[in-house]
């Protein structure tokens, strides 16, 4: 993991990584559907936020992944929203479904590389009112976790 790079706001906590793989065959994996287990829902972070979320009085992770191969804008899974899945720019927007002060976005994306390409994911939590906002400071450490162990978990499920 020595090659991650780290980004981080009050808002938002990005890793960025280079794989060697074509920049087309990342997009495959990255936004792959199906039965086999998958890093947007089986990843442990967000494993554990579905269990919080059912414990709070959520839905946790309650949408089976579609069948069809790739995900589309509109598809459920686990406990997120697809509400982009652009295979041309390669961008994957997620937005969770869970009890949360705000809205929790996850955004994979993918460019190409001389050699592989380069994986992105960002997570955004956009807080509502003073409980958010406190949220918003409680929550930077989890987010922070999230963040780094599912974005190894993508990189290993992308190769």
């Amino acid at each position: 993991m020595d090659d991650v790079r780290r980004r981080s706001s009050l808002t938002s906590s990005s890793r960025s990584s280079t794989l060697a793989i074509p920049v087309e065959e990342g997009w495959v994996r990255l936004a792959a559907a199906g039965a086999e287990p998958r890093w947007y829902v089986d990843a442990a972070p967000l494993r554990f936020r579905g269990l919080v979320d059912r414990l709070v009085g959520g839905g946790g992770r309650r949408w089976p992944v579609p069948e069809h191969p790739l995900l589309r804008a509109g598809d459920r899974a686990g406990f997120w929203h697809v509400v982009e899945a652009d295979r041309r720019a390669r961008r994957l927007v997620l937005v969770a479904d869970v009890r949360s002060p705000g809205r929790v976005e996850l955004t994979s994306t993918l460019r190409a590389r001389s050699t592989g390409c380069t994986l992105t994911q960002t997570v955004r939590l956009a807080p509502q009112g003073l409980v958010g906002a406190a949220y918003l400071l409680a929550d930077l450490p989890a987010r922070e976790a999230v963040v780094e162990l599912t974005h190894r978990r993508t990189r290993t499920e992308l190769g």
